[in-house]
């Protein structure tokens, strides 16, 4: 049985940078993805699944998840036909780490999944269309919200507006201040294109960051390292902070005003890289 690697499996998931979705069709994909690099892995039983191998790919789900890994799974909208067998399946299942709820539109979705999950099950509520933006900060302080997740497509489709970065700023800033709200960790973007090259996916994740938000889903393994790079402190954060941090603690930082906002800065950065094992990077 494949071993999920150690750094992911030890990071909490309120800091995961990449969510790698992954085909609960394709049963295949299931090792080769939890062997990743990626922060969280979501085997998705929504969108990327037909209704007629629904079925199927729950019973492979619950098999993997029941076999020794750990998974989060994103679940049919509770406006579904299947809403009730995943919710029902996954209730029992030994290695869900949480769940993501599709076209999340109203606080009281995330509230009754969570309740038909076992309790403390954390539900990541995507918000795919201009009723949920809306509704977000509602949606954010719902009991059993455990971040907010942005689905670009079809809110786009929703919306009917483009991919360009100022066309989605609204949205995405809703979802941001929401949770601050809500005292949510950082909200997750959508995805880029699942053949984007390596500057695409760079310019989205500074785009994600500029936005506020703190982690990105993404359609194919390939892309998770340079998503997690792309939402990570920079080398040049790490450098000033570990600066900062040593003249603080020996005494030599001189303070200002605005000194003690830029320790408290230099100090989540540390913590980050720790985090995320930048030192031997």
């Amino acid at each position: 049985m494949p071993i999920r690697n150690r750094r992911a499996a030890a990071l909490p998931a309120k800091l995961s940078r990449s969510w790698l979705l992954i085909n609960a069709a394709k049963e295949e994909d299931f090792a080769p993805g939890l062997a990743s690099e990626a922060d969280s892995v979501i085997f998705d039983l929504e969108a990327s699944v037909p209704d007629d191998l629904k079925v199927s790919a729950r019973e492979s789900v619950m098999n993997a998840l029941n076999g020794g890994m750990t998974a989060w799974v994103r679940i049919s909208p509770t406006s579904s036909e299947h809403w009730e067998d995943d919710v029902a399946a996954l209730s029992q299942a030994d290695g869900l780490r949480g769940v993501m709820l599709a076209e999340t539109e109203r606080p009281d979705q995330v509230t009754y999944t969570a309740m038909r999950l076992r309790a403390g099950t954390p539900v990541i509520a995507l918000v795919e269309s201009a009723l949920g933006v809306e509704n977000a900060a509602q949606i954010a302080s719902a009991p059993g919200t455990f971040r907010l997740a942005f689905g670009t497509n079809d809110f786009r489709k929703d919306v009917g507006v483009s991919a360009d970065p100022m066309a989605l700023a609204y949205a995405r800033s809703r979802l941001v201040v929401a949770s601050r709200v809500g005292g949510l960790p950082g909200a997750i973007d959508g995805p880029t294109e699942v053949n984007a090259d390596e500057s695409t996916i760079a310019k989205a994740c500074q785009v994600t960051a500029d936005m506020g938000m703190t982690g990105k889903l993404s359609l194919n393994r390939a892309q998770v390292e340079l998503v997690n790079r792309g939402l990570s402190p920079s080398e040049d954060e790490v450098a000033w902070a570990l600066e900062l941090i040593a003249a603080h603690e020996s005494g030599a930082a001189i303070g200002d005003g605005s000194y003690l906002p830029r320790l408290a800065r230099a100090q989540k950065i540390a913590s980050l890289a720790d985090s995320y094992g930048l030192w031997n990077a």
